[in-house]
């Protein structure tokens, strides 16, 4: 895709992946640091313990993924589909949740944005 391998552990960080169909992509522990992700379709996507901090994640489909442990600080989640989305122990500090939908999403132990800890 674009030059990037969309593996386990990739680093991608500041990958260019707008409009991107990586629908049920495996991305476990992957490095997406600053990368752009805006609209891209990440369908049950399993990005458990994938770092996203200050990622782009504007308008992205994560319905089903997989984001535990996920690292999203700073990330801009804005108008992000969550739904069903597992965020257990997921690390959202500072990440902007702005029109996010997230029914039925798992956020258990999830660090939200204002530092705050779901139980």
């Amino acid at each position: 895709m674009n030059g990037y391998r969309i593996e386990p552990g990739a680093n991608l960080t500041r990958a260019k992946l707008t409009d991107a169909n990586l629908r049920g992509a495996d991305l476990r522990e992957a490095i997406l640091v600053d990368a752009s992700l805006v609209r891209a379709d990440l369908d049950g996507a399993y990005l458990r313990g994938a770092n996203l901090e200050g990622a782009n994640l504007t308008d992205v489909n994560l319905t089903n993924a997989n984001l535990k442990h996920a690292n999203l600080q700073r990330a801009n989640l804005r108008g992000a589909n969550l739904e069903r989305a597992n965020l257990v122990d997921a690390n959202l500090t500072r990440a902007n949740l702005w029109g996010a939908k997230l029914k039925g999403a798992n956020l258990k132990y999830a660090i939200m944005p204002d530092g705050s800890i779901r139980d």
